[in-house]
């Protein structure tokens, strides 16, 4: 599809840079028009409608692709929430007839796994939401969400103890974006804190720190925690883009975003909402 593209923008692009050398020669050499305003008017409206043809040329194509793409997505997730929500139906079932220790372990794993499936779809689902550039606000319980993350989170880390100080704050936001701000924050919070496995987590007067208690960072690192692929600690897995996008999150949405940090102590961020 693409390389049918770029050979028909070309050849458009060619023929047209063609036609416009042959009909300003064809004014100056054949005609040899005086009126130069007459010539750069001729010529102007010739570029423009080259212009139009070229960018529909070359964008048309790649709206059909995207919108190809986007109704596949979307026939995919519907596809995907029916036997997701059947599995965690079913899982609610059996524990209620089963009463061996070992069992319920091995059920609490799969309906874990079948949170973090359901998240994939929420993140897939929001990510087409954001792409067709809808606008994702709703009201909702700031401190509920930060339960809510804290408890899936946990499942995840359960070595992790979490202290949570939380008042309750109304706001207006995109809530699955926030969730993820806050499920990105946390988990640097656990990787960079090896040693103290505790991550203190308050909310108060429409402020929420999220503090950690690890190897923490120096004023040129937190000079560098925005750039994209940045890590403070190369040992570290992942590709350092998490607190990039955290950064164009917050942003977009008009929330503070700080650090304090101090190097073997550890690091607080802070998100600062709007009073609604």
């Amino acid at each position: 599809m693409f390389r049918n593209l770029r050979i028909n923008i070309f050849i458009y692009y060619f023929s047209t840079v063609s036609a416009f050398l042959g009909i300003l020669h064809y004014f100056l050499a054949v005609v040899q028009i005086q009126n130069i305003f007459f010539l750069a008017l001729v010529m102007l409206c010739f570029v423009t409608l080259a212009g139009v043809m070229i960018s529909k040329l070359s964008v048309d194509p790649l709206q059909e692709h995207v919108k190809n793409l986007q109704n596949l997505s979307k026939e995919t997730l519907h596809e995907l929430n029916l036997p997701i929500s059947t599995i965690i139906t079913n899982i609610h079932m059996i524990k209620k007839n089963t009463s061996q220790e070992r069992d319920l372990k091995r059920l609490q794993r799969i309906e874990n796994a079948c949170a973090m499936l359901q998240q994939r779809y929420n993140e897939l689902d929001y990510m087409i939401k954001t792409q067709s550039l809808q606008k994702i606000e709703e009201e909702f319980e700031l401190s509920s969400l930060v339960k809510e993350r804290v408890e899936f989170l946990q499942a995840v880390y359960p070595h992790v103890d979490f202290n949570l100080d939380l008042e309750e704050t109304q706001i207006t936001n995109d809530k699955i974006g926030l969730s993820k701000v806050i499920d990105n924050i946390i988990d640097n919070g656990v990787k960079y804190s090896q040693k103290i496995n505790t991550i203190t987590i308050r909310l108060d007067n429409f402020t929420l720190y999220i503090q950690d208690y690890g190897c923490g960072m120096d004023e040129v690192e937190l000079l560098h925690i925005y750039d994209t692929y940045y890590q403070s600690n190369s040992n570290m897995q992942g590709f350092g883009i998490g607190l990039s996008m955290v950064k164009r999150f917050c942003d977009t949405q008009n929330i503070g975003l700080s650090f304090k940090s101090t190097p073997n102590v550890g690091t607080t961020v802070l998100l600062k909402f709007k009073e609604d």
